[in-house]
């Protein structure tokens, strides 16, 4: 009984493992690593984490065979892109363009980094002058005089 429960739920996670992908090859090996990269770079809105090309949900399904038509259709990779953006907004773009509203998202890292820099010297600055201006022996060395 245990192996046959085993079997089942073996068959079952190949079955899901294996119904990710199922777009046709597309008919040159150029056409095909477009069709790879663009599915990877394209996250799933429903999913929310996951390339359309790894997410096992029927809207990335849906994704990836328009990812396919438009590339069989001769479009380039920047007007699949900015169509994607244009229905799903910049969300669906996992390394998102600079705008004006995306802007905070390239800034913040570099405005983080500036902050703590000036805090760990402003911190620093202040132990040091304090260091410096303390005079009072500490308790051995008083106690060895």
């Amino acid at each position: 009984m245990k192996r046959f429960a085993g079997l089942v739920a073996g068959l079952l996670l190949a079955v899901t493992a294996g119904a990710v992908d199922t777009t046709p090859p597309l008919p040159t090996p150029e056409l095909q690593q477009r069709y790879y990269a663009m599915t990877h770079e394209l996250r799933c809105v429903q999913c929310q984490n996951e390339a359309i090309a790894d997410s096992p949900v029927g809207l990335a399904a849906d994704l990836r065979r328009q990812v396919r038509d438009m590339i069989v259709a001769g479009k380039s990779d920047d007007d699949i892109r900015d169509y994607m953006v244009q229905r799903y907004g910049d969300f669906i773009l996992f390394r998102p363009r600079m705008n004006l509203r995306t802007l905070w998202l390239w800034a913040a890292p570099a405005l983080l980094l500036l902050a703590g820099l000036i805090v760990a010297v402003r911190v620093l600055g202040k132990r040091t002058r304090l260091a410096a201006s303390d005079v009072t022996p500490l308790e051995d060395e008083a106690g060895e005089r």
